[in-house]
């Protein structure tokens, strides 16, 4: 058994300041820091987490989600383009050991983790399989949207599955109540309280 934690999704366009801002995303991405820091500092027998991996949007032309108009359901506002600073992980996501990194999104929706790929071409399923991952922790933004996306895409490929909600920020409190419903429903574990904050 090997346990991964995922951090999804802790990009600057998600933190206040951002295209698409979500409250609490820079106070979330300090907390997963804290994580991550412990981790790498405990003498391997030690660590939590056999690896830690991150999903990120990477928009190149996602169609339809982008809209000068959106009705932030299915269509939002431009966000996390490729090669922009929206994009990249939020300076208080340091350090940012990760052993692989998802892109996701570069011409759909991509809201989960599950769709993205990693340098090496392979998707996160195929990924966590040929390292022996039958585990995995959920963390990051947003909890109503990408964090649910991947946990229920977790369940779904047979990994056992918790989201710790400590360290996720929600959008907002109803979407956030049905997606804590919908990954309950779908077996995934949730631990702690989840955070919602005004952007």
């Amino acid at each position: 058994m090997k346990r991964a934690l995922i951090v999804v999704d802790v990009q600057n366009d998600f933190c206040e300041g951002g295209a698409l801002a979500v409250g609490g995303g820079a106070a979330t991405a300090y907390s997963i820091a804290e994580v991550l820091k412990q981790w790498q500092d405990a003498d391997p027998p030690d660590r939590v987490y056999d690896y830690v991996v991150a999903t990120r949007d990477h928009h190149i032309d996602p169609g339809e989600h982008f809209s000068d108009n959106p009705d932030y359901v299915t269509s939002w506002p431009p966000h996390c383009v490729a090669n922009t600073d929206g994009a990249a992980f939020h300076p208080n996501l340091d350090p940012q050991p990760f052993d692989a990194i998802f892109n996701k999104g570069e011409y759909s929706s991509g809201y989960s983790g599950f769709e993205g790929t990693a340098q090496n071409g392979l998707g996160m399923a195929d990924w966590l399989r040929t390292h022996d991952v039958t585990h995995v922790e959920i963390v990051g933004i947003a909890t109503d949207h990408c964090v649910r996306a991947t946990a229920l895409d977790a369940a779904h490929h047979g990994f056992n599955t918790q989201v710790t909600l400590d360290l996720t920020a929600g959008v907002a409190p109803d979407t956030t109540n049905r997606a804590l419903h919908d990954m309950r429903a779908a077996g995934v574990r949730l631990r702690g309280e989840p955070v919602v904050r005004a952007a």
